[in-house]
């Protein structure tokens, strides 16, 4: 079956490619696992001066790149330069803090010497979804080559242009042919490379199914995985937090990247004392968002990124409604040169016993709840099977160290939108995932952090 590559605003499809027989796939782990061996041996520094040529690539063709993205996935141009930006960020963050990261860490005990050293695990199975189809796939590769790793990356099946493109990133960047390689492979196959003895890890990022299903043959084979995945995060809203400032980043939150982030706020938890105000401004502000052509600047907000993902929007806002919640504004699929297109969305009401609200909704659709207390913005918050990111508006003291101690949720940002960084661990609890990707932690992640004692 081919892979397809499909422009999600037009439907028409860009380029077309066979995936790998079982003898490409078999030459692309045997090169794998070669390479590694070899890639063992250069010089921390070496790596380092080919992470921040990579860097400077990146930066160099951010506007190629960015067309790229927009036209596989559909995110808005603006966007996808600045996530072209952030992979080139990442790159130099490595490139420079790299030597610290993996110093050995001295340990006074009775022996003469005693400490821990950080050495690379091999080959990881690099498992990536479409979303950001460039940084979601370096947050991994950055770390992991700069450690010592050899990636295979087995990208989502409609973003294959973009896969190509980042194994072709790191060849002309100088790193050794073989130490991250593209698998064009169809989902079926993953559980092949998963189950070969040269792959010594896995991390993903997708769905809680995908996730589920790697987690359990990762541990059936005792191999090493990081999951990230999917997310319901809570953006919370009291009376002391900066209105105009909260209604501003809350559109921003639940419509970046077309609403279809992990990260993305979805359900909006306000304080009675201001929840109509909020509503009536934030389903305004909606509104008002430009839906068209990702590829011009004005666009906020393009397409979905696959037909199923609209259609799968379009059930859950319908199972909204059928279970008695208020449609505010939106709702529709939207008619716009047969894209997969839809319109920003504004749900309230919706009950909690309502099936759709234990769900993770991916797409331009918000879901109003009204609370009349910390303690209950906190239920409700909580009141999820995830917990990813979460984000509490509140210039109260109290309140702040309330959410930061008591929001089930790998990351709280107080009065920001949550956001990912270099610099600070990323992942979620619960069945958001385990293990945590960026900064120190991530790249240990994917490391045997080996005790040593000389006595």
């Amino acid at each position: 079956m081919p892979i397809l590559s499909i422009n999600p605003s037009t439907g028409k499809t860009l380029r077309h490619f066979d995936a790998l027989t079982q003898e490409q796939l078999e030459a692309k782990l045997a090169l794998a696992a070669s390479a590694w061996k070899a890639y063992q041996e250069v010089p921390l520094e070496h790596r380092a001066l080919c992470m921040r040529k990579l860097a400077s690539l990146i930066e160099d063709e951010t506007e190629e790149l960015a067309r790229l993205m927009t036209l596989e996935m559909g995110k808005p141009i603006r966007a996808a330069r600045a996530e072209a930006q952030k992979c080139a960020t990442a790159c130099r963050f490595y490139a420079e803090n790299a030597a610290k990261f993996l110093t050995s860490e001295v340990v006074p005990t009775e022996a003469s010497s005693s400490y821990v050293r950080f050495d690379p695990l091999g080959v990881i199975l690099a498992v990536m979804p479409w979303n950001f189809p460039l940084w979601q796939v370096f947050r991994f590769l950055a770390p992991a080559l700069m450690a010592g790793n050899a990636g295979l990356l087995k990208h989502a099946s409609n973003v294959p242009q973009c896969a190509l493109t980042i194994e072709a990133l790191t060849r002309r960047a100088g790193f050794p042919r073989g130490v991250f390689q593209a698998l064009l492979i169809e989902s079926s196959d993953v559980a092949k490379v998963i189950e070969d003895p040269r792959v010594a890890a896995i991390t993903l990022t997708g769905s809680n199914p995908a996730g589920s299903a790697v987690a359990a043959q990762a541990g059936k084979l005792i191999k090493k995985a990081v999951l990230e995945l999917g997310g319901s995060d809570p953006f919370i809203v009291m009376p002391s937090a900066d209105l105009n400032v909260a209604i501003d980043n809350a559109i921003k939150a639940r419509t970046i990247n077309n609403g279809q982030s992990c990260i993305a706020a979805k359900r909006f938890i306000v304080h009675e004392s201001i929840y109509n105000e909020f509503q009536e401004r934030f389903s305004v502000g909606m509104d008002n968002l430009k839906v068209g052509d990702p590829l011009l600047d004005e666009t906020d907000v393009g397409p979905l990124a696959t037909l199923k993902g609209l259609e799968e929007l379009e059930a859950q806002v319908k199972a909204c409604i059928d279970a008695g919640a208020l449609l505010i504004t939106g709702g529709e699929r939207m008619l716009v040169d047969q894209g997969n297109y839809f319109e920003p969305t504004v749900i309230a009401g919706l009950s909690r016993t309502a099936p759709v609200y234990r769900e993770e909704i991916f797409g331009p659709v918000a879901l109003l709840f009204r609370v009349h207390s910390v303690d209950e913005a906190i239920e409700v918050a909580n009141d999820t099977p995830f917990g990813l990111g979460a984000s509490a508006w509140t210039h109260d003291p109290v309140e702040q160290q309330r959410f930061v101690a008591d929001l089930q949720a790998g990351s709280v940002f107080i009065n920001a939108m949550v956001a990912s960084d270099p610099r600070l661990p990323f992942g979620g609890v619960k069945q958001s995932g385990f293990g945590r990707e960026l900064s120190a932690v991530g790249m240990h992640e994917f490391m045997n952090r080996k005790t040593v004692v000389v006595a």
